[in-house]
């Protein structure tokens, strides 16, 4: 298998820590970017003050795949959300996965099979309460998948997986007991709460040539929780 490398912006979620692992296992190099201490998995790291436009480090050579995993649980009534609730979630899952892949587009330009993925929510295709910010910018997110999938067609693949309630940190406070664990188990059709190497595996998947004929997608990984009502 050729090596490969990739990028990870959000490198220290629980996600992309797991992708990173199996990615390495594979022997692919793998670069993490994050705000928070770097995790040892990766074959280098850096740290940035924040996602934003002029604010990811110079990385020389081609890079054959790059995945941006930040995100925010912020859910509540609608009318409780003010300006500044909406303009961090569209800040941090919308244009910050511009703003990094602006960054490291030329380096994907120079290989011959690059792949960008993203991560959207189950809750933009669902409809579900209380989910009007993150909705609203994960759906931006999953317009730029297929307009810039569109535009790089010829030259880089784009794709966006987009999960339902996965067990990580990040829905810590969705779990925290197991009256709620049980809970989401059973809103699920699978009767399943996600995994980070489910969600990790899809991302593999799109990542590698064997979805070389696959751009301007958004993969369901939810067991089935945005198109089954059982």
């Amino acid at each position: 298998m050729q090596q490969k490398t990739y990028i990870f912006a959000g490198a220290s979620s629980a996600v992309a820590v797991a992708a990173a692992s199996l990615l390495k296992q594979q022997g692919h190099v793998i670069i993490g970017i994050s705000t928070k201490p770097p995790q040892d998995v990766y074959d280098k790291a850096f740290t940035v003050a924040e996602y934003d436009f002029d604010a990811f480090p110079n990385i020389d050579g081609p890079i054959d795949g790059i995945v941006y995993f930040p995100g925010t649980i912020n859910l509540k009534p609608f009318n409780r959300y003010t300006r500044q609730d909406f303009v961090q979630d569209f800040s941090i899952n919308a244009l910050g996965a511009a703003a990094f892949t602006q960054a490291y587009l030329p380096n994907l330009k120079k290989s011959s099979n690059a792949s960008i993925v993203f991560i959207s929510t189950v809750a933009v295709a669902a409809g579900m309460p209380f989910h009007s910010s993150i909705a609203m910018a994960k759906a931006a997110l999953e317009g730029l998948t297929r307009s810039l999938a569109a535009e790089l067609a010829s030259k880089v693949r784009v794709n966006c997986i987009a999960p339902s309630l996965t067990d990580t940190p990040l829905s810590e406070k969705f779990l925290g007991t197991p009256e709620k664990r049980e809970a989401a188990q059973n809103r699920n059709p699978a009767k399943k709460i996600g995994s980070a190497d489910d969600l990790a595996n899809a991302i593999i998947f799109l990542l590698g040539s064997q979805s070389a004929w696959i751009t301007g997608q958004v993969l369901a990984v939810d067991g089935g929780m945005g198109n089954l009502k059982p």
